[in-house]
């Protein structure tokens, strides 16, 4: 495998690992029966913290480790990432979404026909509005994207002790799921909410309902906006 295929891959296994573990603490704490359920909204935001860092040490040596299309799309505009590996880049981290979250469903599979609640299915897969107003919904991801962006950007300019940065970036992840995560559950990431609502959608979960195809634009859009203006601020830093 050349250099640029590594670094394609390690996108696929580190979203992959990230939805695995990021989808499955909500898996633990939601479904029926879990040991966990019930643990409440402060276990969801560390099992996201913690999930980022480890996805990033797994597939850091490989790659740049973005796991997410809004990180992608922010570094090459910055101008410190090819955009000719943009795209390659965004079908490998939804791919990644989608196979991680298979993995969880297939984890918790007896706790998944043990739920009944159509709501609790899905948010274990995709984010959803705390309030259903799209305008506020994609500020809200557009916000909590610029902060994870521009941070990831400044924490390149800050020197760490060796194999420390995905620590760092896990506790931003969790700084922004307490502080910011309320109202949209904090997607800040395409590939995470797309390629777990896709799974969603295909996979013959029982007592699931619809994948909510109406509101999947906003975690989309809302973090690619969120990035692109993280790095149109950054690039006006002289540096």
């Amino acid at each position: 495998m050349d250099a640029t295929n590594l670094q394609i891959f390690s996108e696929f296994l580190g979203t992959l690992i990230l939805v695995l573990l990021g989808d499955g603490v909500v898996a633990a704490v939601s479904l029926n029966k879990s040991k966990a359920q019930g643990a409440g909204w402060v276990a969801i935001t560390l099992g996201w913290g913690a999930a980022v860092t480890i996805a990033v040490y797994v597939s850091g040596f490989m790659g740049p480790a973005h796991l997410n299309p809004a990180v992608t799309l922010g570094l090459a505009i910055a101008g410190d990432f090819s955009w000719n590996l943009v795209v390659p880049f965004f079908i490998a981290q939804v791919l990644g979404g989608i196979v991680g979250a298979i993995l969880v469903w297939i984890t918790y599979l007896p706790h998944f026909e043990a739920t009944k609640d159509e709501a609790a299915i899905l948010g274990t897969f995709a984010t959803g509005p705390a309030i259903r107003n799209y305008t506020s919904n994609v500020v809200t991801e557009a916000i909590g994207t610029f902060v994870l962006v521009f941070g990831l950007l400044a924490f390149g300019q800050n020197t760490f002790a060796d194999g420390f940065n995905p620590v760092v970036v896990g506790i931003l992840i969790l700084s922004l799921g307490l502080s910011l995560g309320g109202p949209t559950g904090y997607a800040i990431n395409p590939a995470r909410d797309l390629g777990p609502r896709i799974a969603h959608q295909i996979l013959p979960i029982k007592n699931k309902g619809g994948s909510d195809w109406g509101y999947s634009w906003v975690p989309i859009v809302g973090p690619l906006v969120g990035g692109a203006l993280a790095a149109a601020v950054w690039m006006m830093i002289p540096l």
